[in-house]
């Protein structure tokens, strides 16, 4: 008679509830955030709650923040709080990348203020869609001002875009001794292997800046001086 053979089965993961916490200022009150979280991760049955907590300027970019870290290592049917969904990002741009990122990891995300559930569910595609058209909204506004401010520096006579003429060069300080040596008959291939560059990069260094090489023509390639 055979003997069965016994087929192990891999543990079920546990799910993990991680609550993220961001404060911008020390008069901010973490532990009030902290019992808040608590209490919807009770009444949610969240099970047990990681706290992962930073003191940060909201300028600073999500993926310089923590949040990245939490969104990396979350996995689907995981959960993630936060006191309010503002604590995600500086904007709604930025709030929505998270968002869509928790979305197709099947995150589940929470929020305390205003009682925000954001998961497969009818009610949370609804939330996104109102997300995404705000998204959409601030993304216009942004793009509204900026053409407002660029007409108004235009009109008070700012020259936009990238100033005209020659850019700095690690030759520029070297000028007088390179207008020197050429007068004096050095070749360019003397001179740019003396300053570290190429010939062809010294010609070019040499035309936008107007400097006379005519007489040092015929020594391009000719004996070094």
């Amino acid at each position: 008679m055979g003997t069965r053979r016994r087929i192990k089965v891999a543990p079920r993961r546990e799910r993990r509830t991680v609550a993220y916490l961001r404060v911008s200022t020390d008069g901010q009150d973490l532990e009030k955030n902290k019992a808040d979280i608590l209490h919807l991760a009770n009444d949610k049955k969240l099970g047990h709650v990681e706290f992962v907590e930073e003191k940060v300027s909201g300028k600073l970019s999500w993926k310089e923040r923590k949040i990245k870290s939490v969104l990396d290592e979350l996995q689907t049917g995981d959960n993630l709080i936060v006191a309010e969904l503002s604590r995600l990002g500086r904007s709604m741009l930025d709030i929505m990348e998270i968002l869509k990122i928790a979305k197709d990891k099947e995150i589940n995300v929470y929020a305390v203020k205003g009682n925000w559930t954001l998961n497969g569910s009818i009610e949370s595609k609804i939330v996104g869609m109102v997300f995404a058209m705000a998204a959409e909204i601030e993304r216009d506004l942004i793009s509204a001002r900026t053409k407002e401010a660029l007409r108004a520096r235009k009109a008070a006579g700012v020259q936009l875009g990238r100033p005209k003429g020659p850019g700095k060069s690690k030759l520029d300080k070297y000028r007088p001794e390179i207008e020197g040596l050429l007068k004096n008959g050095s070749t360019q291939v003397f001179v740019a292997r003396r300053y570290g560059t190429t010939p062809a990069n010294l010609n070019n260094w040499l035309k936008k800046n107007s400097i006379d090489k005519a007489a040092n023509l015929k020594g391009e390639f000719g004996k070094v001086s």
